[in-house]
């Protein structure tokens, strides 16, 4: 299998050409598909069919397969544009779980089906297992994103990675949502069995859908807070009392800038991130033992900078900002969401805390500078 990546972008920090390319087209789409409309549709209970369809049509579910396997070949810094989006939009579609599905699939030599694609790791969120000798899927997993849109999901277990089909008989769904009405389901698995097996190889992430899943969240997190930012600095100027905006006061100016300020940190951490996944795909021997840092960080900071910035929006916007006819419930739901899902900010510390006790007094400061913690 190709895996060869575009360096272009890695080195200098500039975004790459194809990164800019990935970027124009899928704002384009999602500035204008996105509306307040469909999300209000799908609120109540109608899926983006059509949405998702033009995704398909762009090719953005497969932004991370090399292009000898059907894909784009970007690497992790040339797709986070379209997970940006997803949240700065709030893009209602299972697309960001189907882009790391695909790149997983392709990355243990395994054939990409059609989308929607889900993702579980086993040993979180339930306790199902995979019984390696036979291929086959034992117990329960919980809170799994848009099972009930997606014909297939892929299962990691250690190394190994097994993609099923949801629709046989030994699987029940429950259905469930989160706060933003995006499908989290609980599934049953009775002596499933699995379409295809194969061997995962990726050095220093034990649990590849854990890890890179928070990855995914976390890039959709930043974009959500940045329209979270773009639309409480927007009403703040336009909100007057007393004859003048309600922006021009000294305590909603702290509040403003406490709230960029954690977001600019969580973009930070997130690139970081980002362009550790884009090396360790690479096979760089560096980014093996930081990435599993990176993404601890990152997710830390996003969850954070979550809590942080739908406290001051809804300070901000006062009364309005809790009403179904402003737009500002859209991504605050979702911040309150996705802050929590493949590991809560307070998880990812524990997991860093932890992993500098285990380091010592000796070791604390090496981990934590070559972030190897």
């Amino acid at each position: 299998m190709n895996t060869a990546i575009n360096h272009q972008g890695l080195d200098d920090g500039l975004p790459s050409d194809m990164q800019t390319m990935i970027a124009d087209s899928v704002e384009r789409l999602f500035a204008k598909q996105v509306t307040r409309e469909l999300l209000e549709r799908f609120d109540d209970g109608h899926r983006a069919d059509s949405l998702w369809q033009m995704v398909v049509d762009n090719g953005l579910p497969g932004a991370l397969v090399p292009e000898a396997a059907g894909g784009s070949g970007a690497n992790w810094l040339d797709a986070s544009p379209v997970l940006h989006a997803i949240g700065y939009w709030q893009a209602p579609l299972p697309l960001a779980e189907t882009m790391l599905a695909a790149a997983l699939l392709a990355h243990a030599g395994m054939e990409v089906p059609q989308g929607p694609i889900t993702l579980i790791q086993t040993g979180h969120r339930g306790d199902l297992r995979l019984v390696e000798e036979c291929a086959r899927l034992e117990g329960r997993a919980v809170n799994v994103p848009w099972a009930r849109s997606s014909r297939w999901a892929v299962v990691a277990d250690g190394s190994h990675l097994a993609l099923v089909d949801l629709r046989q008989g030994a699987i029940t769904l429950t259905a469930g949502s989160n706060l933003a009405e995006e499908e989290r389901d609980t599934l049953v698995f009775a002596n499933a069995s699995s379409q295809a097996i194969g061997q995962l190889q990726l050095a220093g992430l034990q649990e590849p859908v854990w890890h890179l899943g928070a990855l995914v969240r976390a890039c959709t997190l930043v974009g959500t807070l940045e329209a979270v930012v773009d639309k409480t600095v927007l009403y703040a100027n336009e909100r007057a009392q007393f004859g003048k905006p309600i922006g021009k006061q000294q305590v909603l100016q702290q509040y403003l800038a406490q709230m960029a300020g954690a977001t600019g940190a969580a973009r930070m951490a997130v690139q970081v991130a980002l362009r550790s996944a884009s090396e360790w795909f690479l096979g760089t021997a560096e980014s093996r033992g930081t990435l599993a840092f990176d993404i601890a960080v990152a997710k830390v900071c996003c969850g954070e900078a979550a809590t942080l910035a739908a406290s001051v929006a809804h300070q901000v916007h006062g009364a309005i900002g809790f009403t179904h006819e402003h737009t500002l419930h859209f991504a605050t739901r979702r911040l309150w969401s996705w802050r929590d899902e493949f590991g809560s900010d307070a998880h990812w510390a524990s997991v860093l805390g932890q992993a500098a006790i285990a380091a010592g007094s000796e070791g604390f400061w090496a981990g934590l500078t070559d972030r190897s913690l």
